[in-house]
Protein backbone atom coordinates (compact mmCIF):
# COMPACT_ATOMS: atom_id res chain seq x y z
CA UNK A 1 0.00 0.00 0.00
CA UNK A 2 1.38 3.38 -0.95
CA UNK A 3 0.82 6.62 0.94
CA UNK A 4 0.85 10.04 -0.66
CA UNK A 5 2.36 11.88 2.28
CA UNK A 6 6.10 11.26 1.94
CA UNK A 7 8.11 14.34 2.86
CA UNK A 8 11.63 12.95 2.68
CA UNK A 9 12.84 12.56 -0.92
CA UNK A 10 12.95 8.92 -1.95
CA UNK A 11 16.68 9.16 -2.72
CA UNK A 12 17.37 10.21 0.89
CA UNK A 13 15.27 7.33 2.16
CA UNK A 14 17.06 4.72 0.08
CA UNK A 15 20.49 5.98 1.19
CA UNK A 16 19.49 6.04 4.87
CA UNK A 17 17.99 2.57 4.59
CA UNK A 18 21.18 1.19 3.06
CA UNK A 19 23.48 2.87 5.60
CA UNK A 20 21.43 1.82 8.64
CA UNK A 21 21.10 -1.74 7.37
CA UNK A 22 24.85 -2.13 6.96
CA UNK A 23 25.56 -0.52 10.36
CA UNK A 24 23.18 -2.81 12.27
CA UNK A 25 24.44 -5.93 10.55
CA UNK A 26 28.07 -5.04 11.30
CA UNK A 27 27.27 -4.13 14.92
CA UNK A 28 25.32 -7.36 15.39
CA UNK A 29 28.15 -9.44 13.96
CA UNK A 30 30.68 -7.59 16.14
CA UNK A 31 28.83 -8.21 19.41
CA UNK A 32 27.80 -11.66 18.29
CA UNK A 33 31.40 -12.86 18.25
CA UNK A 34 31.04 -13.44 21.99
CA UNK A 35 28.36 -16.11 21.45
CA UNK A 36 30.66 -19.13 21.73
CA UNK A 37 28.10 -21.61 23.08
CA UNK A 38 24.36 -22.27 22.94
CA UNK A 39 23.96 -20.60 26.34
CA UNK A 40 25.93 -17.61 25.08
CA UNK A 41 23.82 -17.44 21.93
CA UNK A 42 20.51 -17.69 23.80
CA UNK A 43 21.28 -15.89 27.07
CA UNK A 44 24.40 -13.78 26.47
CA UNK A 45 26.39 -15.83 28.99
CA UNK A 46 24.00 -14.91 31.88
CA UNK A 47 26.24 -11.92 32.62
CA UNK A 48 24.34 -8.82 31.41
CA UNK A 49 24.86 -5.78 33.64
CA UNK A 50 22.54 -2.95 34.71
CA UNK A 51 23.22 -0.49 31.88
CA UNK A 52 22.80 -3.02 29.07
CA UNK A 53 19.90 -4.71 30.87
CA UNK A 54 17.99 -1.44 31.25
CA UNK A 55 18.74 -0.37 27.68
CA UNK A 56 17.62 -3.64 26.09
CA UNK A 57 14.36 -3.75 28.07
CA UNK A 58 13.55 -0.13 27.32
CA UNK A 59 14.50 -0.31 23.63
CA UNK A 60 12.56 -3.51 23.06
CA UNK A 61 9.42 -2.01 24.61
CA UNK A 62 9.77 1.23 22.60
CA UNK A 63 8.66 -0.48 19.45
CA UNK A 64 7.45 1.11 16.26
CA UNK A 65 4.05 0.18 17.68
CA UNK A 66 4.77 2.69 20.45
CA UNK A 67 5.60 5.44 17.99
CA UNK A 68 2.62 4.56 15.78
CA UNK A 69 -0.06 3.04 18.03
CA UNK A 70 0.29 5.64 20.81
CA UNK A 71 -0.51 8.42 18.29
CA UNK A 72 -3.30 6.25 16.83
CA UNK A 73 -4.78 5.78 20.32
CA UNK A 74 -4.70 9.54 20.88
CA UNK A 75 -6.12 10.31 17.44
CA UNK A 76 -9.04 7.90 17.84
CA UNK A 77 -9.65 7.89 21.61
CA UNK A 78 -8.30 11.25 22.72
CA UNK A 79 -6.39 12.06 25.89
CA UNK A 80 -7.56 8.88 27.62
CA UNK A 81 -6.29 6.87 24.67
CA UNK A 82 -2.87 8.50 24.99
CA UNK A 83 -2.78 7.70 28.70
CA UNK A 84 -4.07 4.19 27.98
CA UNK A 85 -1.01 3.34 25.92
CA UNK A 86 1.34 4.71 28.57
CA UNK A 87 -0.06 2.18 31.07
CA UNK A 88 1.99 -0.47 29.25
CA UNK A 89 4.88 0.81 31.39
CA UNK A 90 3.33 -1.07 34.30
CA UNK A 91 4.20 -4.31 32.52
CA UNK A 92 7.90 -3.52 32.95
CA UNK A 93 7.47 -2.15 36.47
CA UNK A 94 5.45 -5.12 37.73
CA UNK A 95 7.79 -7.63 36.08
CA UNK A 96 10.72 -6.24 38.09
CA UNK A 97 10.04 -8.30 41.26
CA UNK A 98 9.19 -11.30 39.08
CA UNK A 99 12.58 -11.03 37.35
CA UNK A 100 14.31 -11.24 40.72
CA UNK A 101 12.17 -14.21 41.73
CA UNK A 102 12.75 -16.00 38.41
CA UNK A 103 16.53 -15.66 38.70
CA UNK A 104 16.47 -16.99 42.25
CA UNK A 105 14.17 -19.97 41.63
CA UNK A 106 15.57 -20.97 38.22
CA UNK A 107 19.29 -20.14 38.13
CA UNK A 108 19.79 -22.40 35.11
CA UNK A 109 16.48 -21.81 33.35
CA UNK A 110 16.34 -21.01 29.64
CA UNK A 111 12.78 -20.05 28.74
CA UNK A 112 9.37 -19.10 30.12
CA UNK A 113 8.26 -22.51 28.87
CA UNK A 114 10.67 -24.16 31.33
CA UNK A 115 8.79 -22.52 34.19
CA UNK A 116 5.34 -23.60 32.99
CA UNK A 117 6.53 -27.17 32.35
CA UNK A 118 8.15 -27.58 35.75
CA UNK A 119 5.47 -25.70 37.68
CA UNK A 120 2.26 -26.95 36.05
CA UNK A 121 3.07 -30.03 33.98
CA UNK A 122 2.92 -30.96 30.30
CA UNK A 123 -0.72 -30.19 29.44
CA UNK A 124 -0.47 -26.59 30.65
CA UNK A 125 2.98 -26.32 29.05
CA UNK A 126 1.63 -27.35 25.63
CA UNK A 127 -1.20 -24.80 25.84
CA UNK A 128 1.24 -22.12 26.96
CA UNK A 129 3.57 -22.83 24.03
CA UNK A 130 0.68 -22.37 21.58
CA UNK A 131 -0.26 -19.04 23.18
CA UNK A 132 3.30 -17.75 23.52
CA UNK A 133 4.47 -18.67 20.02
CA UNK A 134 1.26 -17.33 18.47
CA UNK A 135 1.68 -14.05 20.35
CA UNK A 136 5.35 -13.73 19.40
CA UNK A 137 4.53 -14.33 15.76
CA UNK A 138 1.65 -11.81 15.88
CA UNK A 139 3.96 -9.18 17.36
CA UNK A 140 6.55 -9.96 14.72
CA UNK A 141 3.94 -9.48 11.98
CA UNK A 142 2.89 -6.14 13.43
CA UNK A 143 6.54 -5.04 13.46
CA UNK A 144 6.99 -6.01 9.82
CA UNK A 145 3.82 -4.15 8.85
CA UNK A 146 4.93 -1.11 10.83
CA UNK A 147 8.28 -1.08 9.04
CA UNK A 148 6.65 -1.03 5.62
CA UNK A 149 4.12 1.63 6.63
CA UNK A 150 6.66 3.90 8.29
CA UNK A 151 9.26 3.86 5.54
CA UNK A 152 6.59 4.39 2.91
CA UNK A 153 5.05 7.30 4.84
CA UNK A 154 8.40 8.99 5.43
CA UNK A 155 10.25 8.43 2.17
CA UNK A 156 7.90 6.83 -0.31
CA UNK A 157 9.78 3.52 -0.16
CA UNK A 158 7.29 0.86 -1.29
CA UNK A 159 5.64 -0.93 1.62
CA UNK A 160 6.80 -4.35 0.46
CA UNK A 161 10.43 -3.22 0.13
CA UNK A 162 10.65 -1.45 3.49
CA UNK A 163 9.02 -4.35 5.30
CA UNK A 164 11.31 -6.86 3.59
CA UNK A 165 14.53 -4.97 4.36
CA UNK A 166 13.68 -4.53 8.04
CA UNK A 167 12.97 -8.22 8.50
CA UNK A 168 16.01 -9.30 6.47
CA UNK A 169 18.47 -7.09 8.36
CA UNK A 170 17.24 -8.27 11.76
CA UNK A 171 17.30 -11.92 10.67
CA UNK A 172 20.90 -11.59 9.47
CA UNK A 173 22.46 -10.08 12.57
CA UNK A 174 20.34 -12.12 15.01
CA UNK A 175 21.42 -15.22 13.10
CA UNK A 176 25.08 -14.39 13.65
CA UNK A 177 25.02 -13.16 17.23
CA UNK A 178 21.91 -14.27 19.11
CA UNK A 179 21.14 -12.39 22.33
CA UNK A 180 24.64 -10.88 22.47
CA UNK A 181 23.91 -9.12 19.17
CA UNK A 182 20.38 -8.17 20.22
CA UNK A 183 21.41 -6.59 23.52
CA UNK A 184 24.41 -4.82 22.04
CA UNK A 185 22.41 -3.21 19.25
CA UNK A 186 19.57 -2.43 21.68
CA UNK A 187 21.93 -0.27 23.72
CA UNK A 188 22.69 1.94 20.72
CA UNK A 189 19.07 1.91 19.60
CA UNK A 190 17.79 3.06 23.00
CA UNK A 191 20.05 6.12 22.89
CA UNK A 192 18.92 6.96 19.35
CA UNK A 193 15.24 6.57 20.29
CA UNK A 194 15.46 8.83 23.36
CA UNK A 195 17.41 11.56 21.56
CA UNK A 196 15.13 11.38 18.51
CA UNK A 197 11.92 11.67 20.54
CA UNK A 198 13.24 14.78 22.29
CA UNK A 199 14.08 16.37 18.92
CA UNK A 200 10.69 15.53 17.39
CA UNK A 201 8.75 16.66 20.47
CA UNK A 202 10.57 19.98 20.61
CA UNK A 203 9.94 20.53 16.89
CA UNK A 204 6.21 19.85 17.13
CA UNK A 205 5.84 22.15 20.16
CA UNK A 206 7.50 24.97 18.25
CA UNK A 207 4.71 24.79 15.63
CA UNK A 208 1.66 23.91 17.71
CA UNK A 209 1.50 24.80 21.39
CA UNK A 210 -0.90 23.36 23.95
CA UNK A 211 -3.39 26.25 23.78
CA UNK A 212 -3.75 26.10 19.99
CA UNK A 213 -4.17 22.35 19.95
CA UNK A 214 -6.67 22.43 22.82
CA UNK A 215 -8.79 25.14 21.17
CA UNK A 216 -8.95 23.19 17.92
CA UNK A 217 -9.98 20.02 19.74
CA UNK A 218 -12.74 21.86 21.64
CA UNK A 219 -14.13 23.26 18.40
CA UNK A 220 -13.69 20.31 16.05
CA UNK A 221 -13.34 17.05 18.06
CA UNK A 222 -14.56 17.68 21.64
CA UNK A 223 -14.98 13.95 22.39
CA UNK A 224 -11.21 13.53 22.29
CA UNK A 225 -10.86 15.62 25.46
CA UNK A 226 -13.93 14.22 27.16
CA UNK A 227 -13.29 12.40 30.42
CA UNK A 228 -16.39 10.26 29.84
CA UNK A 229 -15.58 8.62 26.51
CA UNK A 230 -16.53 4.98 27.30
CA UNK A 231 -14.32 3.29 24.72
CA UNK A 232 -11.29 5.27 25.88
CA UNK A 233 -11.89 4.47 29.56
CA UNK A 234 -12.20 0.79 28.69
CA UNK A 235 -9.01 1.02 26.63
CA UNK A 236 -7.03 2.18 29.68
CA UNK A 237 -7.68 -1.00 31.63
CA UNK A 238 -7.51 -3.19 28.53
CA UNK A 239 -4.11 -1.86 27.49
CA UNK A 240 -2.73 -2.02 31.02
CA UNK A 241 -3.60 -5.70 31.29
CA UNK A 242 -2.45 -6.40 27.74
CA UNK A 243 0.93 -4.85 28.52
CA UNK A 244 1.24 -6.81 31.77
CA UNK A 245 0.23 -10.03 30.02
CA UNK A 246 2.64 -9.42 27.15
CA UNK A 247 5.61 -9.08 29.46
CA UNK A 248 4.66 -11.64 32.12
CA UNK A 249 4.34 -14.52 29.66
CA UNK A 250 6.69 -13.64 26.79
CA UNK A 251 10.07 -15.29 26.49
CA UNK A 252 11.42 -11.94 25.27
CA UNK A 253 11.41 -10.77 28.89
CA UNK A 254 12.12 -14.08 30.60
CA UNK A 255 15.23 -14.58 28.48
CA UNK A 256 16.53 -11.22 29.69
CA UNK A 257 15.76 -12.13 33.30
CA UNK A 258 17.84 -15.30 32.84
CA UNK A 259 20.58 -13.36 31.01
CA UNK A 260 21.08 -10.65 33.64
CA UNK A 261 23.49 -11.09 36.52
CA UNK A 262 22.05 -11.82 39.95
CA UNK A 263 20.65 -8.66 41.55
CA UNK A 264 20.39 -6.80 38.24
CA UNK A 265 17.00 -7.86 36.84
CA UNK A 266 14.73 -6.04 39.29
CA UNK A 267 16.65 -2.76 39.01
CA UNK A 268 16.90 -2.96 35.21
CA UNK A 269 13.16 -3.51 34.71
CA UNK A 270 12.22 -0.73 37.15
CA UNK A 271 14.50 1.77 35.40
CA UNK A 272 13.29 0.68 31.96
CA UNK A 273 9.66 1.16 33.03
CA UNK A 274 10.26 4.68 34.31
CA UNK A 275 12.24 5.64 31.19
CA UNK A 276 9.52 4.21 28.93
CA UNK A 277 6.52 5.83 30.68
CA UNK A 278 6.70 9.33 29.09
CA UNK A 279 7.41 8.07 25.56
CA UNK A 280 3.80 7.25 24.52
CA UNK A 281 2.58 10.48 26.17
CA UNK A 282 4.94 12.47 23.96
CA UNK A 283 4.06 10.42 20.89
CA UNK A 284 0.33 10.75 21.61
CA UNK A 285 0.50 14.53 21.93
CA UNK A 286 1.93 14.68 18.43
CA UNK A 287 -1.29 13.12 17.09
CA UNK A 288 -3.53 15.60 18.92
CA UNK A 289 -1.80 18.48 17.10
CA UNK A 290 -2.62 17.10 13.64
CA UNK A 291 -5.90 19.01 13.31
CA UNK A 292 -4.46 22.32 14.44
CA UNK A 293 -1.61 21.89 11.95
CA UNK A 294 -4.05 21.12 9.10
CA UNK A 295 -2.49 17.76 8.25
CA UNK A 296 -4.60 15.32 6.25
CA UNK A 297 -4.40 11.96 8.00
CA UNK A 298 -5.09 9.21 5.47
CA UNK A 299 -4.83 6.34 7.97
CA UNK A 300 -4.95 6.44 11.81
CA UNK A 301 -1.80 4.37 12.25
CA UNK A 302 0.10 6.92 10.11
CA UNK A 303 -0.72 10.00 12.16
CA UNK A 304 2.53 10.04 14.18
CA UNK A 305 5.03 9.92 11.32
CA UNK A 306 2.87 12.21 9.18
CA UNK A 307 2.79 15.00 11.76
CA UNK A 308 6.48 14.72 12.58
CA UNK A 309 7.58 14.65 8.95
CA UNK A 310 5.35 17.54 7.88
CA UNK A 311 6.37 19.75 10.78
CA UNK A 312 10.11 19.11 10.79
CA UNK A 313 10.84 19.01 7.07
CA UNK A 314 13.70 17.07 5.49
CA UNK A 315 16.15 17.16 8.38
CA UNK A 316 13.45 16.27 10.86
CA UNK A 317 12.13 13.55 8.59
CA UNK A 318 15.62 12.03 8.50
CA UNK A 319 15.68 12.01 12.31
CA UNK A 320 12.27 10.33 12.37
CA UNK A 321 13.48 7.80 9.80
CA UNK A 322 16.48 6.83 11.95
CA UNK A 323 14.37 6.62 15.12
CA UNK A 324 11.78 4.51 13.31
CA UNK A 325 14.43 2.10 12.02
CA UNK A 326 16.01 1.81 15.47
CA UNK A 327 12.69 1.16 17.21
CA UNK A 328 11.74 -1.44 14.62
CA UNK A 329 15.05 -3.28 14.80
CA UNK A 330 15.12 -3.26 18.61
CA UNK A 331 11.87 -5.22 18.71
CA UNK A 332 12.18 -7.46 15.67
CA UNK A 333 15.58 -8.81 16.73
CA UNK A 334 14.30 -9.49 20.26
CA UNK A 335 11.28 -11.36 18.93
CA UNK A 336 13.36 -13.44 16.55
CA UNK A 337 15.82 -14.41 19.27
CA UNK A 338 13.31 -15.10 22.05
CA UNK A 339 10.78 -16.97 19.91
CA UNK A 340 13.46 -19.09 18.27
CA UNK A 341 14.84 -19.91 21.73
CA UNK A 342 11.39 -21.04 22.86
CA UNK A 343 10.91 -23.25 19.80
CA UNK A 344 14.47 -24.63 19.95
CA UNK A 345 14.52 -25.36 23.67
CA UNK A 346 10.90 -26.32 24.38
CA UNK A 347 9.86 -28.00 21.15
CA UNK A 348 12.97 -29.22 19.33
CA UNK A 349 15.10 -30.18 22.34
CA UNK A 350 12.38 -31.23 24.78
CA UNK A 351 9.96 -32.95 22.37
CA UNK A 352 11.82 -33.87 19.17
CA UNK A 353 15.52 -34.43 19.83
CA UNK A 354 16.35 -34.63 23.58
CA UNK A 355 19.88 -35.86 22.86
CA UNK A 356 20.78 -33.02 20.49
CA UNK A 357 24.36 -31.78 20.77
CA UNK A 358 25.30 -28.13 21.27
CA UNK A 359 26.19 -27.84 17.60
CA UNK A 360 22.88 -29.36 16.53
CA UNK A 361 20.92 -26.99 18.76
CA UNK A 362 22.78 -23.99 17.35
CA UNK A 363 21.98 -25.10 13.80
CA UNK A 364 18.34 -25.73 14.70
CA UNK A 365 18.10 -22.25 16.21
CA UNK A 366 19.51 -20.72 13.02
CA UNK A 367 16.99 -22.53 10.84
CA UNK A 368 14.16 -21.45 13.13
CA UNK A 369 15.23 -17.78 13.03
CA UNK A 370 15.23 -17.86 9.23
CA UNK A 371 11.90 -19.69 9.19
CA UNK A 372 10.27 -17.14 11.50
CA UNK A 373 11.50 -14.25 9.38
CA UNK A 374 10.27 -15.87 6.17
CA UNK A 375 6.86 -16.74 7.64
CA UNK A 376 6.39 -13.19 8.97
CA UNK A 377 7.35 -11.77 5.57
CA UNK A 378 4.75 -13.90 3.79
CA UNK A 379 1.97 -12.85 6.18
CA UNK A 380 2.98 -9.17 6.06
CA UNK A 381 2.86 -8.93 2.26
CA UNK A 382 -0.93 -8.39 1.92
CA UNK A 383 -1.05 -6.04 4.97
CA UNK A 384 -4.40 -6.94 6.49
CA UNK A 385 -5.96 -4.71 9.16
CA UNK A 386 -4.42 -1.91 11.20
CA UNK A 387 -1.60 -2.37 13.67
CA UNK A 388 -4.02 -2.23 16.60
CA UNK A 389 -6.34 -4.92 15.26
CA UNK A 390 -3.44 -7.23 14.36
CA UNK A 391 -1.57 -6.88 17.66
CA UNK A 392 -4.54 -6.89 20.02
CA UNK A 393 -5.92 -10.10 18.53
CA UNK A 394 -3.48 -11.90 20.83
CA UNK A 395 -4.54 -9.73 23.78
CA UNK A 396 -7.00 -12.08 25.50
CA UNK A 397 -4.56 -14.97 25.29
CA UNK A 398 -1.67 -13.12 26.91
CA UNK A 399 -4.04 -11.55 29.45
CA UNK A 400 -5.14 -15.04 30.44
CA UNK A 401 -1.52 -15.91 31.31
CA UNK A 402 -1.04 -13.16 33.92
CA UNK A 403 -2.50 -14.93 36.94
CA UNK A 404 -1.10 -18.42 36.30
CA UNK A 405 2.40 -16.94 36.06
CA UNK A 406 2.18 -14.43 38.92
CA UNK A 407 0.60 -16.87 41.37
CA UNK A 408 2.83 -19.71 40.18
CA UNK A 409 5.94 -17.74 41.11
CA UNK A 410 4.80 -16.76 44.61
CA UNK A 411 1.98 -19.03 45.84
CA UNK A 412 2.69 -22.62 46.74
CA UNK A 413 -0.99 -23.55 46.39
CA UNK A 414 -1.28 -22.36 42.78
CA UNK A 415 -1.97 -25.53 40.81
CA UNK A 416 -2.20 -27.15 37.41
CA UNK A 417 -5.99 -27.19 37.25
CA UNK A 418 -6.27 -23.45 37.86
CA UNK A 419 -3.46 -22.56 35.45
CA UNK A 420 -4.72 -24.74 32.60
CA UNK A 421 -8.37 -23.75 32.81
CA UNK A 422 -7.51 -20.14 33.58
CA UNK A 423 -5.49 -19.83 30.37
CA UNK A 424 -8.04 -21.73 28.30
CA UNK A 425 -11.23 -20.08 29.55
CA UNK A 426 -9.68 -16.60 29.58
CA UNK A 427 -8.49 -16.99 26.00
CA UNK A 428 -11.83 -18.30 24.69
CA UNK A 429 -14.02 -15.72 26.43
CA UNK A 430 -11.59 -12.91 25.61
CA UNK A 431 -11.56 -13.81 21.91
CA UNK A 432 -15.35 -13.81 21.93
CA UNK A 433 -15.22 -10.28 23.38
CA UNK A 434 -12.68 -9.25 20.74
CA UNK A 435 -15.12 -10.06 17.93
CA UNK A 436 -18.39 -9.13 19.64
CA UNK A 437 -17.45 -6.09 21.75
CA UNK A 438 -14.21 -4.70 20.32
CA UNK A 439 -10.44 -5.16 20.54
CA UNK A 440 -10.27 -2.65 23.41
CA UNK A 441 -12.13 -5.06 25.74
CA UNK A 442 -10.53 -8.42 24.94
CA UNK A 443 -7.46 -8.36 27.21
CA UNK A 444 -9.46 -7.00 30.13
CA UNK A 445 -12.10 -9.71 29.88
CA UNK A 446 -9.60 -12.50 29.22
CA UNK A 447 -7.53 -11.52 32.27
CA UNK A 448 -10.62 -11.18 34.48
CA UNK A 449 -11.96 -14.63 33.59
CA UNK A 450 -8.55 -16.21 34.10
CA UNK A 451 -8.17 -14.47 37.48
CA UNK A 452 -11.47 -15.86 38.78
CA UNK A 453 -10.61 -19.41 37.69
CA UNK A 454 -7.07 -19.32 39.11
CA UNK A 455 -8.11 -17.82 42.45
CA UNK A 456 -10.92 -20.32 42.95
CA UNK A 457 -8.66 -23.26 42.06
CA UNK A 458 -5.97 -21.96 44.41
CA UNK A 459 -8.43 -21.45 47.27
CA UNK A 460 -9.66 -25.06 47.16
CA UNK A 461 -6.23 -26.62 46.59
CA UNK A 462 -4.91 -28.95 49.30
CA UNK A 463 -1.39 -29.32 47.91
CA UNK A 464 1.67 -27.13 48.17
CA UNK A 465 4.39 -26.87 45.53
CA UNK A 466 8.02 -27.63 46.33
CA UNK A 467 10.02 -24.70 44.90
CA UNK A 468 13.06 -26.94 44.42
CA UNK A 469 11.29 -28.55 41.46
CA UNK A 470 11.93 -25.37 39.44
CA UNK A 471 15.67 -25.97 39.64
CA UNK A 472 16.37 -28.96 37.42
CA UNK A 473 19.35 -29.86 39.58
CA UNK A 474 16.86 -31.99 41.54
CA UNK A 475 15.81 -34.80 39.19
CA UNK A 476 14.62 -36.87 42.14
CA UNK A 477 11.64 -34.50 42.46
CA UNK A 478 10.36 -35.03 38.93
CA UNK A 479 7.11 -36.91 38.59
CA UNK A 480 5.65 -35.66 41.87
CA UNK A 481 2.13 -34.31 41.47
CA UNK A 482 1.79 -32.02 44.46
CA UNK A 483 1.11 -29.00 42.19
CA UNK A 484 -2.13 -30.50 40.94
Amino acid sequence: MEHQSAVLPASYGWVLLAILSVIWILLGMYWGRRAKSVEGFMLAGRNVGLALGTATAMATWVTSNTTMLAPQFAYELGIWGMIAYSTAAFGLLLFAPLAKRIRALMPKGFTSGDFIRLRYGKSTWHLFLVISIFYGFTWLISMGMAGGILLNALAGIPYEVGMSVILLVCVVYTLFGGLFAVIGTDYIQSLIILIGIVIVGAGVLSYADFDTSYTHLVDERPMLISVMLPAAIMAIFNNLLFGVGEIFHSNVWWSRAFAMRRGVGKKAYLLAGFFWLPVPIAAGFIALTSGALGINVTSPDMVGPLVAANVLGKIGAMVVFVVAFASLASSVDSLLAATSDLITEDIYRKLINPKASQETLRKASAYIIVGLGLAAWLVCLPRVGTLATVLFFAGPMVGACIWPIATGLFWKKANTRGALWGMLSGSVVGLFAYFELGWYTASLIGAAVSMVVVLIATAVSRHEFDWRRLDEKHPELEGRVESR
